[in-house]
């Protein structure tokens, strides 16, 4: 299989490289020097989760946000620091990460390469309450 080819199986699988999936900006009021891939979604079939790959540029940061879906990180690369309630973690390559749902957070690169992790989260929120959670 070829890296400039998307493969879609006969039993709902997707195979690919994630250099031909769209880079996408995170929306200015959201993030700053912030992208987005969008390997695997519902729309691909997947029923419970969504995939995303994230690469923060130097300097960049996502801003504080909370809602109602968890959130499993893996960092594959980069320096970052990542706030999650009232806690600040230094993260790097082979961190994962947990974050429960309506607790606040943020991330920022603090090093001189581009933060990437991968990022899964349900498609529908993992609770009912929408309030957020103080920690």
């Amino acid at each position: 299989m070829a890296k400039e080819e998307t493969v879609l199986g006969p039993c709902g699988e997707k195979i690919g490289h994630y250099s031909i999936v769209r880079n996408e900006p995170v929306s200015e009021d959201m993030a700053v020097k912030t992208w987005i891939r969008w390997l695997i979604r519902k729309e691909d079939g997947a029923p419970t989760f969504a995939m995303r790959l994230f690469e923060v540029e130097p300097g960049g940061h996502i801003k504080a946000h909370h809602h109602p879906w968890e959130h499993e990180i893996f960092v594959l690369e980069g320096i970052g620091d990542v706030r999650i309630g009232s806690k600040v973690y230094r993260v790097t390559s082979g961190f994962f990460i947990y974050i429960p749902p309506n607790v606040e957070h943020e991330y920022w690169n603090r090093g001189s390469s581009s933060l990437k992790f991968i990022c899964i989260i349900p498609h529908k929120p993992s609770t009912e309450e929408r309030s957020v959670k103080k920690c």
